[in-house]
């Protein structure tokens, strides 16, 4: 007989495994915008993902709810562990959506909102990887409660499974690109995947 916490894992292991995939492929456009022409190549990229890219974080607030509802210990003790890095990946996506949309509205910056789409998604990006990378390698707990310290997160491991997810994201981003776009940006697409 299955139980409700084994319900719930798979709730919430389904809810991040859909963010990682339907949220990845507009992060990679992200990650992958700068090497795309100004003008033409990165209104395309960007209007390949305007129909779905803000209803993606929906996934990683069901993920995050669910953890909460569900397992309020684990809750307690990864949250603090990962204080750092869920800031800046919440920073970095907000980053992103208002760049997103102000950079249609604000022609004369665009310059500038460009930036900020690229910037929030390699923050939101790698740390998520350094998320998954500090719970990999293990979350100190004494009493049932954190105990580490601050920068507890800041390992090469946790580095390196930050660049590995940026680097995977950005291959969804080509591969979105190489299904819902062609010509020259399509070719682009391949060359980067």
């Amino acid at each position: 007989m299955i139980d409700l916490t084994t319900v719930w894992a798979f709730i919430i292991a389904f809810a991040i495994f859909a963010y990682v995939v339907m949220d990845g492929f507009d992060l990679g456009i992200g990650v992958l915008f700068p090497s795309f022409a100004v003008g033409r190549e990165r209104d395309r990229a960007m209007n390949s993902i305007a129909p779905v890219w803000d209803g993606n974080e929906t996934w990683l607030v069901l993920g995050g709810g669910g953890l909460f509802a569900a397992f309020p210990l684990a809750y307690a003790v990864i949250l603090p562990a990962t204080y750092p890095l869920i800031i800046a990946m919440l920073l970095g996506l907000v980053f992103r959506g208002v760049a997103f949309e102000y950079r249609w509205r604000d022609p004369s910056h665009r310059k500038l909102w460009d930036f900020a789409f690229t910037a929030g998604s390699m923050i939101a990006a790698l740390s998520q990887g350094m998320i998954l990378g500090a719970l990999l390698q293990g979350i100190e707990v004494t009493d049932r409660a954190y105990s580490g310290s601050w920068w507890d997160w800041l390992t090469p491991f946790s580095l390196l499974c930050g660049v590995a997810l940026v680097v995977g994201y950005g291959l969804l981003g080509a591969c979105w690109l190489i299904l819902k776009t062609e010509g020259g940006l399509r070719d682009k697409a391949y060359h980067l995947a």
